[in-house]
């Protein structure tokens, strides 16, 4: 329970509280207000103030959470010698970060809601391009790739096979299917089969990763 004082004292742990509860509440499709986002919580309304500005701002720090969690995750794979093990391995933690934090995942994308920093979402896809980028630069990938678009490819693979299971009907061994999907897509693009199938099986970290 959180008293009325850490809400002033702005104790961090009260906006982590409320933003957990507002993509709970939003899972379960509860009707969110003022008052019901703080019942029970031992949380006064005027926090939801402090921290937020009020409900409008609320929500977009909401959104905003999810993407800071995601580049948190997306930070924490390692730069290797093998840029297609780590767009992989990227792929990879983008379906970690999903399946740990399902509520916010939810409301990652919602593009009805506005982002405090729109920047900072952006990126998050950064990290694809670069890992995209040294593939073409040394050699795995053909000349002419585009990293963007082999980055948003990439995303759009995980994106796609991660929302059938944090957000919809189908068992996490779904995400299996981003074996062949991305090898496939990587030695499309120019990669050696051999090499890549290797390095997609050394990058497929999802499930260690949760």
């Amino acid at each position: 329970m959180y008293s009325g004082g850490m809400a002033r004292t702005k104790d961090p742990a009260v906006r982590t509280l409320l933003l957990e509860r507002a993509a709970r509440m939003l899972r379960t499709r509860e009707p969110i207000t003022l008052r019901s986002l703080v019942d029970g919580t031992g949380v006064s309304t005027m926090a939801v103030y402090t921290w937020f500005g009020g409900m409008d701002g609320m929500w977009k720090a909401l959104r905003q959470e999810g993407f800071t969690r995601l580049a948190g995750r997306l930070a924490a794979v390692p730069v290797t010698r093998d840029p297609v093990r780590d767009l992989t391995a990227l792929v990879a933690a983008y379906l970690g970060n999903a399946l740990d934090h399902p509520d916010l995942y939810r409301v990652m994308f919602d593009a009805t809601v506005e982002l405090e920093d729109l920047q900072a979402a952006d990126d998050t896809l950064e990290y694809l391009v670069r890992a995209a980028g040294r593939g073409r630069d040394t050699g795995r990938f053909r000349a002419d790739t585009d990293p963007l678009q082999l980055a948003i490819q990439s995303w759009v693979i995980g994106h796609g096979l991660v929302s059938l299971v944090a957000t919809g009907p189908l068992p996490r061994e779904t995400l299996d299917h981003g074996i062949p999907l991305l090898t496939a897509l990587f030695i499309g693009t120019g990669d050696d089969p051999d090499a890549c199938r290797t390095s997609v099986g050394r990058g497929w970290t999802w499930r260690s990763a949760q």
